[in-house]
């Protein structure tokens, strides 16, 4: 009999986003009858190394974003090829304890270290599986590309051509990889009509918890009334970036109410109390992009990709520094969402979005991304053309 296929997943629990992409992966893999397993790159670390790395990052990005745009100009931007860091070597030697315990019949990375983990050990002939990339950021910063690697799945179709060009592999552009509760039928539905989770805000219970009320039902979080635009404000799973004042000005408006997905950050959800609804976890995700009428981002995250399935225009503000802000930019020179530079001018960005079918526009320029193959196509189990990127 032959054998299953098996997929190793190389995610990392940092943050939120590339662990939902990872399991959203695994879903369809294993409802296609490969064997799909989840990995955390940082457990691969020794001595709790990849733990500490976690809560560092976290206070850095809550205390001293200064300090990671320093680390992300000198180490992430640079165009030439990075040296073989000592944390990559140290997570390579795990990934090759993991895979000779569990030989997958290929590896995909959904996270910068796996990425240049696996490549590492390709590049050596030390691992003998096909490695693929799947970038999680509209913006791929040099961490992600090693030319060990044998192939890349991008955004799109310019972060795609960047890639090829950077690393000389394969490069295909695929759709969002996003639950399909998300997904509405087309632009023209107003917010509350159909199902827009929020993995960026946290895949489990917490505090502030809300109600799963089940796919196709917009709900309305607790403060808000029917028939008010909702403007989702996303600090992603660490509650991080500028977005008290963002709320305030909205807020002040008096013509959007701010719901603020603080994710982990308590003391965020604390301070905005008076000033916006803030939530913390957000269980159902798919129910509140029904009712919203827009997002702000801050980091062009999956919460970006899930607003663009449920049909809600984005606009992005004040974004977190390194991959945040290039993410930001890169989307919107894309045409997929709005930049705004500062929160005093989301009013007037948001006004414009109901004027002349500017948010259908929006939405439906966001939603052809949805168009390009679904990410198992490229793993054998659906049939669209799938196109890589020429040399």
């Amino acid at each position: 009999m032959p054998t299953r296929r098996t997929v190793l997943i190389l995610s990392a629990s940092m943050g939120a986003g590339h662990d939902a992409v990872a399991a959203e992966l695994a879903r369809r893999l294993s409802a296609g009858g490969v064997d799909a397993e989840v990995a955390d790159v940082l457990e691969l670390l020794p001595l709790r190394l990849g733990a500490g790395l976690r809560r560092w990052y976290g206070w850095m990005m809550r205390s001293a974003p200064w300090m990671y745009a320093l680390i992300y100009r000198a180490f992430f931007t640079p165009g030439r090829t990075p040296p073989v860091s000592p944390l990559t070597l140290l997570a390579a030697a795990g990934l090759r304890r993991l895979v000779r315990r569990r030989p997958p019949s290929e590896v995909v990375s959904t996270f910068h270290l796996a990425a240049q983990a696996a490549g590492h050990l390709r590049r050596r002939g030390l691992l003998r599986a096909p490695s693929t990339v799947l970038l999680t950021d509209f913006a791929a910063h040099r961490l992600w590309l090693h030319p060990g690697n044998d192939r890349y799945l991008c955004p799109d179709r310019a972060t795609a051509r960047a890639v090829r060009a950077a690393t000389g592999r394969p490069a295909a552009c695929h759709a969002p990889v996003v639950r399909p509760e998300f997904r509405r039928p087309g632009p023209g539905a107003d917010p509350g009509s159909t199902p827009g989770s929020g993995p960026d805000n946290g895949p489990g219970p917490g505090p502030g918890s809300v109600p799963d009320t089940g796919p196709g039902t917009a709900w309305l979080p607790p403060g808000a009334r029917s028939g008010e635009r909702l403007v989702l404000v996303s600090a992603g799973s660490w509650g991080v970036g500028e977005v008290e004042e963002t709320a305030g000005v909205l807020a002040g408006s008096g013509r959007y109410v701010p719901v603020v997905l603080c994710g982990r950050n308590r003391e965020l959800r604390r301070r905005l109390a008076g000033t916006a609804i803030a939530l913390g976890w957000c269980d159902d995700m798919p129910g509140l992009m029904a009712a919203a009428y827009a997002l702000v981002d801050n980091a062009a995250g999956l919460t970006c990709r899930e607003a663009m399935a449920a049909g809600v225009p984005v606009l992005s503000c004040r974004p977190i520094p390194g991959h945040g802000r290039d993410g930001v930019l890169a989307m919107a020179r894309a045409g997929l969402s709005v930049y705004v530079p500062g929160p005093g001018e989301l009013p007037a960005a948001l006004d414009r979005l109901g004027r002349d079918g500017e948010r259908d526009r929006r939405a439906a320029r966001a939603a052809a991304l949805f168009a390009a193959p679904p990410i198992e196509s490229f793993f054998g189990l659906a049939d669209p053309l799938v196109r890589f990127i020429p040399g």
